[in-house]
């Protein structure tokens, strides 16, 4: 038995370098470093339920879950720990702990994250897929146990110098940008298939940032960091709604100068009425044109509607093809539509009261004037009358005198 142990430790470092990682199963859960091993990492199967294993390294260090030097990191599971280390110690280690009863522990030796370089130029609002592998021993590592653990991020700082000078409170908070997956989901290619994406959205403040990509979880120790100026948008985008229900909303996209290829701009629109119904408009410049417009229907039912979408331009500097994520957007077409509505309706029932204060106006105006020329009627008739009265008086008193002097004539003196 002991001479089977000697040769499976003599053994183990070519299985090592003959595979990207290495399953070990023999007594006692030991298992040996080679001394060209530059970082390490254990993925170590327990029995559920368990606590953490620890775990010894050759000269008899017992380092635990919750108590381990700088150089290594340590993820814990129920059912599983996943440990790596930088620059270990050659020689036999040994994880003590309920291990599964097939004694299975795994070794990734020289570990490497490479990651695509960030383009010089970003803008912002953009939306980058950017890429990440994480390999062992130059081949794309793709052993589900470590990278379905593995939370890669991608984190902004602003840029200042002689950062390490600063005391910790001084210095610029990081912002979180996105996290990488290798999920098949999104801009993701294919899952499990090594490569780390993430649709990083550049939804910062102009100016000069350094980037560092680590993994969040602590899993993983490598990290890499570069410096990256993110500029302006290279356009403007406006959203012109409709004056009424029978004109149209535009999407009106207007760039800088020089900043884009000439009819490269393309956009993906979607409006989303009150009852949850989807209307996608697109649209493209033609080859000459600096600019875009799209059409986007004009919505009939009442209640909010909003929109969103995605533009698509070339960047006329480098040549990159430039993704830009239209925000989703709120509007009340038809709050305004009924507000027309109401106000025209206001208009009519004004319109209306003035034509019968008018008309009431001119009533009156009629009545006065009938009234006053029967007053005016009634006045001259009386007068008449009066005036033919007096006459007749008169006639008769003159006829009467009139007789009496003709009598006085007659009588003899």
């Amino acid at each position: 038995m002991l001479q089977r142990l000697l040769f499976l430790a003599m053994l183990l470092p070519v299985l090592s370098w003959a595979k990207t990682s290495t399953e070990m199963s023999w007594l006692d859960n030991r298992f040996r470093v080679d001394p060209t091993v530059e970082q390490v990492s254990f993925i170590v199967q327990r029995e559920i339920p368990s606590s953490s294993v620890v775990l010894v390294r050759p000269d008899g260090t017992k380092y635990y879950s919750w108590r381990h030097p700088e150089n290594l990191s340590w993820y814990e599971e129920s059912g599983m720990d996943i440990i790596s280390i930088e620059n270990p110690m050659p020689g036999p280690w040994q994880a003590i702990g309920k291990v599964t009863s097939n004694n299975q522990v795994k070794v990734l030796s020289n570990l490497k994250l490479d990651i695509d370089n960030l383009p010089s130029r970003l803008y912002q609002s953009e939306t980058l897929k950017f890429t990440a592998r994480l390999t062992n021993k130059g081949e794309l590592l793709k052993d589900r146990d470590f990278i379905d653990r593995i939370k890669l991020t991608v984190v902004l700082y602003e840029y200042v110098e002689s950062i390490k000078t600063l005391p910790k409170e001084a210095q610029p908070q990081p912002i979180v940008l996105g996290e990488f997956s290798d999920d098949g989901i999104g801009f993701d290619e294919r899952p499990g298939d090594g490569i780390f994406t993430v649709a990083l959205p550049i939804d910062v403040l102009p100016g000069k940032y350094r980037v560092k990509i680590a993994s969040r979880n602590g899993i993983f120790l490598r990290t890499v960091e570069q410096e990256v100026l993110i500029y302006p948008p290279p356009m403007t985008v406006s959203f012109i709604q409709g004056r009424d229900r029978n004109e149209a909303h535009q999407l009106a996209v207007t760039a800088e100068k020089g900043a884009l290829v000439p009819g490269s701009l393309a956009a993906h629109v979607e409006q989303e009425s009150p009852d949850g119904n989807i209307t996608i408009s697109q649209g493209h410049a033609m080859p000459d044109e600096d600019g875009l417009r799209v059409t986007i229907p004009n919505g009939q039912e009442p209640g909010g509607y909003s929109w969103s979408g995605w533009l698509y331009a070339t960047d006329n500097l480098s040549g990159r093809e430039l993704i830009f994520s239209l925000p989703k957007s709120h509007f009340a077409v038809l709050a305004e539509l009924q507000l027309d509505q109401n106000l025209e309706l206001f208009r009519s029932q004004q319109e209306a009261k003035a034509l019968a204060i008018e008309q009431k106006r001119l009533d009156k105006e009629r009545q006065a004037a009938r009234s006053k020329a029967l007053k005016i009627m009634m006045i001259s008739n009386t007068v008449v009358i009066l005036l033919v009265i007096i006459g007749v008086i008169l006639w008769r008193k003159r006829k009467f005198k009139k007789a009496l002097e003709k009598e006085s004539l007659v009588l003899p003196t």
